[in-house]
């Protein structure tokens, strides 16, 4: 091996760019890796070498050649190797050949395009004995070691050695080899085994290796008692893989891979690499050609802008077993849901995750929510697209902290009660010429269909869904993050844009399906296994779609079948987007003009249980000129504000889960920026408004901790019987009235008034089975910011009918405000 560089490798070129397209970036090779593959060979070379080797040889080639041949049946068993590449054979007849390469095979050695160096380099039995060879570019010289036996191989040039000792069997070696100034006593990388099983080979060429990052990518292990990293990397269309890194100072010459059958896989052993150490694989492409990548499932990268994997071996050890064991104890359309949504670098900016780790589970506790969702922390290049551009799917982003660091977050996050959900994009990825595209010269990941690759919106590139490595590749990265990082479930982004050949594409940019249809059959089956796959395979995980379209059966299970012909896509859970785009616009409008659109308040209602819902105020709502939630509402800042709290107490009642941006909950003004995230001193009692902010902050934990003490909000959201209307056609007052119902019939009533008034004595129609109802809620009291227009006693019904209903009770509603009722 070569000698180590005293630098961590290759500056990379900087990523930088949009949101919709981060920038091509390549690592470029030190001066040395840029230099031809071999040192030059000269006069005093020789002698150099020979001054090195004496130090550490005692004897030269002849010698041990003799000494070897006196002492092979008395030391076989000291010298046999452990796993022997060939079976002793009988004594040939056959004269001894020339150990050397031939020219062929050396040509494709150094031109990185040999498929199997394995065959060709370390040692083998041949005609007159063993044959050693051995592929060290910038060596002086290379010696055989064997117990007592030393044999200096000749230099063949442009790096290569042989020598061809008489032995009846391959022995355990080692090489010594001499640069320029130092020896190394190495262990050859080619006289391992394969480190892949036919297990492996077998399900990764099927494309249902349900743990792929255990067979591919890099792991540190001991493999025949000897320490290193096994290397496995997918590339069925090069002509060669070499393995650069730190180690052989980023020229990967001498670290050829082996193709392993016809699975596409490339493999190899380099013993002495460990955790830590950075890696690419260098590629040449079918042209002939060479690139340097990234490994696809490196599980660490660097620090971006910078672009190499990192070796990785996890030692952490959890202590969330409690969590885990009970997080399947009721399916999560009938648990408790409420999100808060994070995006981790701008949260606190500068905070690691050891750091988030220290303050997020407990603010978050504090304020009663049930779940986080982490925006996406799968390695990224650009940090202006929030992460929603991955090039590291297997590794959460160097930004934080190691994976270890991430492990422990969200360790500390279960350990406080509280679950996480994390953002996943397997719609598309970057065009990084030092990531997936075009991965090994051709199109692989991508579609080969140039239509069928170019997402149309954002500049990047489709996944081939329809190719079952690449399905492999996604199926097993939403398995990875449950199991190896504890993840509770998992969002997934831009469902549409994957569902639908035609998206966002005009007439003669799409090709239909084998049917004629606009739907993306590859896309539908894929989500269909993934689903099926990760809930097969973790117990109490959800997964949950962001899908803007009315296609049937998100959410319904795959083995069931709708109108439309299709099974379900398996989802637990889907964002209700048409809620949240009707409610933001009824809540933008002036109060004068809501009676005119009163049905884009409960228009959702119409729909609620055709699928599993979650009422979404994300990110995507606060940013790009579309305001802050308190600044879309109308008015001046005590009505924005009472108009933000009535809207949260309406948003938390309706039938679905919540989620809300981090932010939102103590009315920030400004749109969410990730260079500086949340406006954190509008809590600081320094501040003159700072009352204003904490009593929105207020309504949120105590909306949190109502809803979670009481079933009747959140256990039926999935069964009509859990809703019923009291009064939903009163546009003239701005009124809605509904009760949710628990399995029991135990009620809950909500009532909101978005008119800016105060309504005395409003009349509403209710069950005569409740002898008196207690206001549990009010978004306008006063510790909330608002007017203290309360119901503060008992309310007892009257036997008059009303609203289709028996009884009737009068309430004093405040003006813009919602209230929550519940049996006395």
């Amino acid at each position: 091996m070569t000698p180590r560089p005293s630098s961590s490798g290759p500056e990379p070129r900087k990523t930088t760019g949009k949101k919709t397209a981060g920038k091509k970036t390549a690592g470029k090779k030190t001066a040395k890796a840029a230099e031809k593959p071999v040192a030059k060979k000269a006069v005093a070379k020789e002698a150099v070498a020979k001054k090195a080797i004496a130090k550490k040889a005692v004897a030269n080639k002849k010698g041990a050649q003799k000494t070897a041949t006196k002492k092979t049946a008395t030391k076989k068993s000291a010298t046999k190797q452990a796993a022997p590449r060939e079976a002793a054979a009988p004594p040939r007849a056959e004269a001894a050949g020339s150990p050397a390469l031939d020219a062929g095979d050396r040509e494709r050695l150094l031109a990185g395009t040999h498929h199997d160096p394995h065959a060709v380099l370390g040692a083998h039995r041949v005609p007159g004995g063993v044959a050693f060879r051995a592929f060290r570019p910038y060596a002086l010289a290379v010696t055989v070691l064997s117990g007592e036996l030393r044999v200096e191989l000749h230099d063949d040039g442009d790096g290569f050695f042989s020598g061809l000792v008489p032995l009846s069997e391959v022995p355990l070696y080692r090489f010594l080899v001499a640069y320029e100034g130092t020896v190394q006593e190495v262990e050859d990388p080619y006289r391992f085994l394969p480190t892949l099983g036919e297990l492996d080979l077998h399900l990764i060429g099927e494309g249902r290796h349900e743990q792929l990052w255990r067979a591919l990518g890099a792991h540190p292990e001991t493999h025949d008692g000897v320490a290193g990293t096994r290397f496995a990397v997918w590339a069925p269309n090069a002509r060669g893989v070499r393995v650069a890194g730190g180690f052989n100072f980023w020229d990967g010459t001498g670290h050829p891979m082996r193709s392993l059958g016809s699975t596409g896989v490339w493999e190899l052993f380099l013993p002495g690499v460990g955790a830590g150490e950075l890696y690419k694989f260098e590629i040449t492409r079918p042209d002939g050609s060479r690139t340097f990548r990234a490994d696809p499932l490196a599980r660490r990268t660097e620090v971006p802008p910078a672009t190499s994997s990192v070796v990785h071996a996890s030692d952490y050890t959890w202590g969330d077993e409690e969590w885990l064991a009970h997080r399947a104890d009721a399916p999560a359309h009938e648990a408790p849901m409420s999100v808060y949504e994070v995006h981790l670098p701008s949260w606190r900016p500068g905070l690691t995750y050891r750091d988030l780790a220290e303050q997020l589970p407990a603010y978050v506790a504090d304020l009663g929510f049930t779940h986080v969702e982490l925006m996406p922390v799968a390695e990224h290049p650009f940090g202006g697209s929030w992460g929603y551009q991955v090039t590291g799917f297997y590794a959460p982003t160097a930004r934080l902290g190691d994976p270890d660091d991430f492990k422990y977050l969200v360790d500390r996050l279960h350990r406080a009660g509280i679950g996480v959900l994390m953002d996943w994009v397997p719609a598309h990825f970057p065009r990084d010429d030092w990531a997936l595209a075009e991965f090994d010269g051709r199109p692989l990941y991508e579609h080969s269909d140039p239509l069928r690759a170019a997402h149309p919106d954002w500049g990047t590139l489709e996944f081939d869904f329809g190719r079952r490595e690449v399905r492999n590749f996604l199926v097993a990265n939403a398995v990875y993050w449950c199991e190896e990082f504890h993840i509770d479930g998992l969002r997934v982004d831009a469902v549409a844009s994957m569902l639908y050949l035609d998206y966002s594409r005009e007439p003669g940019q799409w090709t239909p399906n084998e049917h004629g249809g606009r739907e993306n059959l590859d896309a539908v089956a894929f989500l269909q296994e993934m689903n099926a796959t990760l809930y097969r395979r973790v117990p109490g995980v959800v997964t949950v779609a962001e899908e803007s379209t009315a296609w049937d059966g998100v959410t319904r299970a795959t083995h069931h079948k709708g109108p439309s012909g299709f099974g379900g896509l398996g989802f637990g859970l889907k964002w209700n987007m048409g809620w949240m785009h009707d409610s933001l616009e009824y809540m933008g409008r002036e109060p004068v003009h809501r009676k005119y659109h009163h049905g884009e308040l409960t228009f959702s209602m119409v729909y609620a249980y055709s699928e599993n819902y979650v009422l979404p105020i994300s990110h995507d709502e606060v940013v790009h000129g579309k305001k802050s939630l308190v600044s879309k509402m109308p008015g001046d800042w005590w009505q924005q504000r009472a108009n933000e709290r009535a809207y949260l107490g309406y948003m938390w009642a309706h039938p679905g889960k919540q989620l809300l941006f981090m932010g939102q909950e103590f009315a920030q003004g400004a749109e969410w920026s990730e260079a500086h995230g949340p406006d954190w001193w509008l809590l600081d009692p320094e501040y003159g408004a700072a009352a204003d902010h904490r009593g929105v902050r207020d309504l949120v934990r105590d909306l949190n901790t109502v809803y979670r003490a009481t079933p009747a909000l959140w256990r039926r959201d999935t069964h009509p019987s859990g809703f019923a209307w009291v009064v939903g056609d009163a546009a003239d007052d701005d009124v809605l009235a509904f009760l949710r119902l628990d399995a029991d019939g135990t009620p809950l009533l909500a009532v909101s008034n978005f008119a800016p008034v105060v309504r005395s004595g409003y009349r509403l129609g209710v069950p005569d089975d409740v002898p008196a109802w207690h206001e549990v809620l009010n978004t306008d009291a006063a510790h909330y910011g608002g007017g203290d227009v309360l119901n503060p006693h008992a309310v007892k019904p009257d036997a008059q009918g009303w609203h289709g209903r028996p009884a009737s009770i009068r309430l004093t509603l405040p003006p813009l405000a919602t209230v929550w009722l519940r049996p006395a």
